[in-house]
């Protein structure tokens, strides 16, 4: 990795990227162990460290003797340039022996239990978590499905550990360096994936060095007709202006030196793809990018900074608008300078960046440069991770989008990771200052979700920029937020899934609607269950309070392994258990037909029931609550202690151990057009609008709905609706049941049995 060792200068980056094309394997020499140690033994000294590297060197030495990359080279030489890279960053001994071990497990005969004995628990997490991502190409998956779990096996050891996402970006970077050993379709395929997911995750991480080169490697291979224009357009401008750049670099020299400040010089080039960004992206010419070719000043403090601008302004125009402050204001993965845009006296155009040396090592290696391993230190990998939280605020999001997604979908998940975080290029202040990233369109909700669930849950308005605005305000950079809240606040409802932005803010509003219905779900069943229970009872005899009585003794509880009664009518709503089956648990007879004493009616005059039985009159005929039969289904009818008859579909299974106490029973014709209550449960793959989709089938096809509830199976993303409908017979409902059927997402419809 030769120019980690280089002194920082562009130029020489831009000959190296072209270098690349011609040397062994990309361009890149090959390194030795030694090369390794004479890296790390600048900032690593004590004796036990350095043998344990060297060990972890010996052993995949032993362990891959034998084995050859598709490039023709000793295996062990990938894992010697995958240490040398995170040595280049300055990682600790265990993050270098881990580097060394990444592959071992997976590749050979090695254990995870292996590793933990011979280099430490600590370094087997890391492998463990490394060997992990790559089994997963083992595994029988779409390339789509691979693609997402791979890419969230790494982000969830990410969130767990950073160092893996060290090693990983290392072990990416000299693949990328290599790629030209592959076939050119597993060559695209590296590239897209590098460039969708490594490259952002490295410019998150700041580690500006990784992240440039990774995107430039993908690009030549993605685009190389681009990569070789812009390459030579880029020469071509430096050559042009070479002479205008030194020139310019002796006067701002003088400017300082007279002013007694100390500082270092140099000059650098843009990346060629953030070249090709501006020109095939955004659509500038190649003459319309001015920062291509830039001048940076290091000074030694931050004050320093700020007079070495004010000088090089009072010296040399500014061009207007051109001018940011990251040091007031810094990036969100730390990054701190000073950048300006002056017009030289010959009429050129430069940028010119100013930063202190502490902020130069941050903006080229990033986390790596803020967390170097200080020897002597006691390091602490827990304590790491805090303070990458505390510092890299998007981090702690990072996490808890991983948090909330790791038992969910791969592929939601790294979609959610990709617009809540790698997309997140819209910077809102809290009131005290604090930054926070979130996505173009975001909105106050998508802010207050960022800082808390319970802010956005208790959410009921916003101020931005000192004014009262909608939660549904679209938020642009440099907005300064507070977010209103209300202990009494009624919280989410599905209208806020309409303008919320971020994966997060929506899982979490639809997490407090699925609670909120599981609540009125409950109440419901509740309700249910104890009606139809109660009603089972007095058809035997029994008043409400003996039915209490019946139920409430411990022993049924436990039998059916319910904790209160509420708990008992839930499951009796569900049919788990039946009435019946309750009443042979306490051991209740059933009732002899001949026994039974049939309710008169008092008033048969206005009888309007559909049902009527053969040579029989004056009897009370109730249909049965807990199959709801309707015009059009096969009944019967059973006959309860002093209650009459109540009528049942035929198939259900509250009557199918009754044929002693059931009677034919008929439909009357001569009643007219009346509507009769259904209760149905349609099962549908989660997505927004559901509940207002099928209300409007109910609507355009004139069927009244009295009640409607959902509820959110998060394990898997499916959703059931319950809903009270009142149809005029079976085959309006069948007509209803064909059209839901044939909408978007809804696999299932099925009539409830209470």
């Amino acid at each position: 990795m030769e120019e980690m060792k280089r002194d920082g200068s562009y130029e020489s980056k831009v000959v190296a990227a072209q270098d690349n094309v011609i040397l062994q394997n990309g361009g890149y020499p090959m390194h030795t162990f030694d090369d390794v140690r004479e890296i790390y033994s600048i900032y690593i000294h004590d004796e036990n460290d350095l043998k344990l590297i060297r060990k972890a060197y010996e052993f995949v030495c032993e362990k891959h003797s034998g084995i050859f990359r598709k490039s023709g080279e000793p295996y062990v030489q990938h894992l010697i340039e995958v240490a040398y890279i995170c040595a280049s960053l300055q990682a600790g001994p265990v993050t270098i022996c881990a580097g060394f071990l990444h592959d071992v497990v997976e590749d050979t005969e090695t254990t995870i239990e292996d590793i933990r004995k011979l280099f430490g628990a600590d370094c087997a997490r890391i492998v463990d978590s490394l060997t992990k991502i790559q089994r997963l190409k083992l595994s029988k998956r779409t390339e789509q499905e691979f693609e997402a779990e791979d890419h969230r096996k790494i982000f969830l050891g990410m969130a767990k550990d950073v160092r893996v996402i060290i090693i990983k970006l290392a072990d990416r970077l000299h693949n990328m360096r290599t790629i030209e050993a592959l076939k050119e379709e597993r060559q695209q395929a590296l590239a897209k994936e590098t460039l969708e997911v490594f490259a952002p995750i490295a410019h998150r991480l700041g580690i500006y060095k990784v992240e440039s080169e990774l995107e430039d490697l993908s690009l030549k291979v993605l685009k190389p007709d681009e990569y070789k224009r812009i390459s030579a357009l880029l020469n071509e401008k430096i050559e042009n202006r070479s002479k205008a750049l030194n020139l310019l670099k002796k006067k701002i020299a003088d400017i300082l030196l007279q002013n007694k400040i100390e500082f270092e010089i140099e000059s650098r080039v843009k990346s060629i793809y953030s070249i090709y960004k501006k020109m095939f992206v955004k659509g500038h010419s190649f003459n319309e990018i001015y920062d291509f070719l830039a001048l940076r000043i290091i000074t030694k403090s931050e004050l320093n900074c700020y007079e070495a601008l004010g000088l090089i302004h009072a010296q040399f125009k500014p061009l207007p608008g051109r001018f940011k402050d990251y040091i007031a204001n810094p990036k969100s993965n730390m990054y701190q300078s000073l950048h300006t845009t002056i017009i030289a006296g010959d009429g050129n155009i430069f940028e010119v960046q100013i930063r202190t040396h502490e902020m130069d090592e941050v903006a080229e290696t990033g986390v790596a440069a803020h967390w170097r391993y200080k020897e002597g230190q006691n390091y602490n990998a827990k304590q790491e991770q805090k303070e990458i939280e505390e510092k890299l605020h998007w981090f702690r999001d990072f996490i808890s989008i991983s948090n909330d997604n790791k038992d969910k979908n791969a592929q939601e998940y790294m979609d959610s990771l990709s617009k809540d975080i790698f997309e997140a290029n819209v910077f809102i202040f809290t009131p005290k200052g604090k930054v926070i990233d979130l996505p173009n369109g975001s909105t106050p909700l998508d802010f207050a979700y960022r800082i808390h669930t319970k802010v956005g849950d208790t959410a009921v308005g916003a101020m931005v920029n000192g004014n009262l605005v909608p939660l549904s305000t679209v938020l642009k950079t440099g907005d300064v937020v507070e977010i209103k809240t209300s202990k009494s606040a009624p919280g989410p409802n599905e209208s806020w899934l309409n303008f919320v932005k971020t994966s997060s803010a929506k899982s979490h509003i639809k997490k407090f609607i699925a609670k909120k219905n599981e609540d009125i779900i409950r109440v419901e069943k509740i309700n249910r269950g104890k009606t139809i229970l109660f009603d089972f009872f007095r058809e035997r005899g029994y008043d409400d309070n003996q039915t209490i009585n019946l139920i409430s003794t411990e022993n049924l509880l436990k039998n059916y392994q319910f904790s209160t009664l509420d708990d008992l009518y839930v499951g009796v709503s569900a049919h788990r258990p039946t009435p019946g089956q309750i009443a042979d648990f306490l051991k209740i007879k059933r009732t002899d037909i001949k026994e039974v004493k049939l309710f008169k009616k008092e008033n048969l005059e206005d009888d309007n029931c559909p049902v009527t039985v053969d040579n029989q009159t004056g009897f009370k005929i109730n249909l049965g609550n807990c199959c709801t039969p309707i015009p059009g289904d096969p009944i019967v009818g059973y006959v309860t202690k002093g209650m009459g008859i109540t009528v049942h579909r035929l198939t259900c299974p509250n009557i199918a151990n009754a044929k002693g106490r059931l009677i034919d029973v008929h439909r009357k014709n001569d009643l007219g057009v009346k509507s009769y209550p259904v209760d149905l449960v349609v099962e549908c793959n989660d997505r927004l609008n559901l509940l207002s989709d099928i209300l409007n089938v109910f609507n355009s096809n004139k069927i009244k709905c009295t009640e409607i509830s959902a509820k959110l199976h998060p394990e898997n993303m499916t959703t059931s609706i319950f809903a009270q409908i009142y149809v005029s017979d079976s085959n309006v409902l069948q007509n209803i049941f064909a059209i839901l059927k044939g909408m978007k997402d809804i696999y299932d419809i099925k009539r409830v049995i209470h």
